[in-house]
């Protein structure tokens, strides 16, 4: 499917696709007002585990775009999916912040120290060596290792910070395990959204601003793929890697449809 025209529902990318440093992009709010006027079934990813939904359809309509927070799937929400796909009722350990526990929670999993079966890692501001040295101990005596997303680092104002891969690379190095990692470029992070709202890749667009995760794992979860140019990629980054976007835009503001937008009845 290469083909816009083909394309009946959409997963984006937040960060460097819809905002900037909490601004809205060009076109990002009128982008989504016309899926929710005409009905298109979409959702906003984010690899960020830190908030929940809720937190994050405030932050958007602060920043003038209406994403109701049903809208909005997290690599938390898809880690929890995970998760409870292999083992309804289980337990976790977890170090993270509200997104990854709140959605755990809602999962039906039990937080706990003893014996847990999985030991899951999120984004925190709030890493604690005693949290790790518990998280070590735990995969060794057999807890499975799962990590919310891969990010090394993330941006802050003084410059970057130590993200979920980092930790888990240091978990990884005590133990000897390297985590399953749900969030993107996992391509089942799109699966579970895609079962979200009902979509099949046959006729679903994904539009990304990053090559290494947005676009890879769209183009192998066989998604219509949209390279934006308002976060990190340029020519360069494009230039870097062996596959393709199924197109390359400028902004979001390249899919706002002109003039008033017709409801198909």
């Amino acid at each position: 499917m290469s083909n816009r025209r083909d394309v009946e529902c959409w997963l984006t990318d937040m960060d460097g696709v819809l905002v900037h440093e909490n601004h809205a992009l060009p076109g990002a709010a009128e982008l989504i007002q016309q899926w929710r006027d005409t009905g298109t079934p979409f959702l906003v990813l984010t690899n960020n585990s830190i908030f929940t939904p809720r937190d994050l359809a405030a932050r958007l309509r602060s920043s003038g775009i209406d994403v109701p927070e049903e809208s909005i799937w997290t690599s938390a929400l898809a880690t929890a999916d995970f998760c409870k796909s292999q083992m309804p009722g289980g337990s976790a350990f977890v170090i993270g912040e509200a997104g990854i526990t709140t959605a755990l929670h809602e999962a039906g999993f039990i937080m706990t120290e003893t014996n847990p079966d999985y030991v899951v890692v999120g984004e925190t501001r709030n890493y604690s060596f005693d949290a790790i040295t518990k998280a070590i101990r735990l995969i060794n005596n057999g807890a499975r290792f799962i990590a919310t997303n891969p990010d090394a680092t993330g941006p802050s104002a003084d410059g970057v910070l130590p993200a979920t891969g980092a930790i888990s690379a240091l978990i990884t190095k005590a133990t000897g395990k390297e985590p399953y990692v749900v969030g993107k470029p996992n391509p089942m992070m799109f699966r579970s959204a895609m079962n979200r709202i009902g979509a099949h890749s046959e006729n679903t667009g994904m539009i990304g601003d990053r090559m290494d995760t947005d676009i890879v794992a769209g183009i192998e979860a066989g998604l219509h793929t949209v390279l934006v140019m308002t976060g990190i990629s340029d020519q360069r980054e494009i230039d870097r890697y062996p596959f393709r976007p199924s197109e390359v835009l400028e902004g979001v503001h390249e899919l706002v449809a002109p003039g008033p937008v017709e409801v198909e009845m």
